[in-house]
């Protein structure tokens, strides 16, 4: 038994008619009557009452004729339902909580207008988490720092940007150039949660280096962070991206680009993966955004 078989019979039980069924389905009168006869000697029962017109079902072909219409009609609407998804994704993304408001949102609000069609899911999590998501399938891509092991994901650099010193105004440590992290370890800190790049990084020279420090508050957004530190509750460190021009009224900012390393941040996907068209126009767009932005530089 074939599909084209109980296509054919199909639109003949519901036109009650052969020539009909075969102008709905485009094809000669003579191949649906081939298809259903052959139909009715594989099942060996007759379908159809060929003696009056218009032509009548059988209490057999009454039956088939429940069963097989809706799945005719599952099958017709496979393709329509498929070109819809690769039309309109989702496109599932994860990035780091420094990112996601920052260098991610004009990405985004750029993209929607262009494609309103098409629907992002965003997923918050640190780099170990993103990328481990990327590994395992679960997200289509991932926008964060660049993977310390390339063996199964491909990497595609988008921007550089370095960490630095987040105070309240005024503060002592914006009097005189920073010299060593150990300046930083005197003082109350406001970080982002344990496994961030950040933080991890920090610790780690904290401990290399044998000093003690405070952290007061554990926050997940560089957002909320910068509230805090503007209280004079402590210091942070973050990246650059996340101190906005309107955030430099209330906050005092120094580079660490001599004390912590400068990282670069782009699209990391699964290497060999299919990358799907929703998925494709995004990482495009990606792309011309931030070329245009460095050019802009």
């Amino acid at each position: 038994m074939e599909i084209r078989e109980l296509k054919s019979f199909c639109a003949a039980a519901k036109f009650r008619s052969m020539s009909k069924a075969a102008e709905s389905l485009n094809v000669g009168q003579p191949t649906v009557t081939t298809h259903i006869k052959k139909l009715e000697e594989e099942m060996g029962m007759i379908l159809f009452d060929r003696v009056k017109r218009p032509i009548q079902l059988t209490l057999a072909g009454q039956s088939l004729a429940a069963l097989a219409t809706p799945l005719v009609e599952g099958i017709e609407g496979l393709k329509s339902k498929t070109s819809m998804a690769e039309d309109t994704g989702p496109v599932l993304l994860a990035s780091t909580p420094d990112i996601i408001p920052h260098a991610l949102l004009q990405v985004v609000k750029t993209f929607r207008l262009a494609f309103p069609e098409i629907h992002l899911r965003i997923q918050s999590c640190t780099r170990a988490d993103a990328l481990e998501r990327v590994e395992r399938g679960e997200v289509d891509l991932a926008i964060v720092p660049g993977p310390d092991r390339m063996t199964d994901l491909d990497f595609r650099p988008l921007f550089v940007y370095e960490r630095v010193l987040i105070t309240p105004k005024g503060h002592p440590l914006l009097k005189t150039p920073l010299e060593s992290l150990d300046e930083i370890a005197n003082w109350p800190l406001i970080l982002m949660g344990p496994g961030t790049r950040t933080r991890t990084y920090l610790e780690a020279e904290f401990r290399r280096r044998g000093l003690t420090y405070d952290i007061v508050m554990e926050l997940d957004s560089m957002d909320v962070i910068k509230r805090y530190v503007a209280l004079g509750m402590g210091i942070s460190v973050g990246p650059r991206l996340a101190v906005d021009q309107d955030d430099i009224t209330n906050l005092g900012m120094v580079s660490m680009a001599n004390l912590m390393p400068v990282e670069q941040a782009g699209i990391v996907t699964l290497h060999g993966k299919n990358i799907s068209k929703p998925a494709q126009k995004f990482i495009e767009s990606m792309q011309r955004s931030f070329t245009r932005a460095s050019t802009a530089r």
